[in-house]
């Protein structure tokens, strides 16, 4: 099957036409390049014209044998079926043959959040006499206030602050621009790391405008982030399994509990979907039966 060409042209269709990130595109080719293989092997010399839905099914059967994850192979699904409407797209098949493939049903995870206690706690527990407790302080409080992704907190520049009128500016999935408000504690603190702590380290050529930088004067890692929360949470005794997300999460969480318009949370979360954010109505059982006997006329 003389599939590179394609799967090339793929490639470009997500990143230019699609405008999904680095890890999207990777991800989606990985999982076209995985069915192409299995095609190559068991049906070998198969035309993209000849491909139908059967042969999919026998792909998805092959990938259940080793127990992979329901989410995961539903993220297959959602890969092929973009791959396949690039094909139609480009002429190369005159059908989609996915268009029946159901993507398997998967139980939707409630994530861990913090209480608000926990969120007083965890700012606590950040030493501000350091230069990386200062910054790490207006990390969190960014990233609580915001509800930022990591990819989103660790791009965020020094142009993108708008602070007089309590706004920053994030670039999201698929290169999709928002302002989000921020709060007072937030905006403090930011100030108080830009105009001290970062003045006072390394800057190297290049990173001039990037907001939160390392001791070696770079933007931050994912796994940095990561390392920072860890290392606070475990200081401060909280026994939940924290991850970056959770402040996100969390900031969500409390917007919804505390009766915040959902499609103004989507908003601010980034949310292309309004399904991906009603998981947080379901985090709180009590707020939801507070909301009906308050506002529903016969309750």
């Amino acid at each position: 099957m003389p599939s590179g060409d394609y799967v090339k042209g793929y490639k470009s269709y997500l990143q230019l036409e699609k405008s999904l990130s680095e890890n999207s595109v990777e991800a989606y080719l990985h999982d076209s390049n995985m069915f192409l293989l299995f095609l190559d092997q068991q049906y070998a010399g198969i035309r993209f014209e000849a491909i139908e839905l059967h042969h999919f099914i026998s792909f998805l059967e092959s990938i259940n044998e080793v127990e992979m994850a329901a989410s995961s192979q539903a993220r297959i699904v959602s890969g092929l079926k973009s791959f396949f409407n690039y094909l139609v797209l480009e002429q190369v098949i005159s059908q989609n043959p996915t268009t029946f493939l159901e993507t398997p049903k998967i139980q939707r995870k409630l994530p861990d959040v913090l209480s608000l206690e926990e969120i007083n706690l965890l700012f606590s527990h950040i030493d501000h006499s350091t230069f990386d407790g200062q910054r790490n302080r207006a990390i969190l409080e960014t990233m609580y206030s915001c509800g930022l992704r990591v990819s989103e907190l660790i791009a965020v520049k020094i142009s993108d602050l708008y602070l007089d009128v309590g706004f920053i500016r994030v670039i999201g999935k698929g290169n999709k621009e928002r302002l989000i408000p921020i709060g007072d504690e937030a905006a403090k603190y930011i100030l108080i790391y830009k105009e001290t702590i970062r003045q006072q380290g390394k800057i190297i050529k290049g990173q001039e405008d990037i907001l939160f930088l390392n001791k070696q004067g770079k933007g931050l890692s994912r796994v940095m982030i990561y390392l920072i929360i860890k290392k606070i949470a475990l200081a401060a005794g909280i026994a939940k399994n924290i991850y970056p997300h959770t402040l996100r999460h969390s900031f969500a969480t409390h917007l919804v509990e505390n009766g915040a318009d959902l499609r103004a949370v989507q908003e601010m979360l980034g949310h292309e979907s309004i399904t991906t954010t009603e998981i947080y109505t379901h985090l709180d059982r009590n707020f939801l039966q507070q909301t009906l006997q308050k506002f529903h006329p016969r309750f």
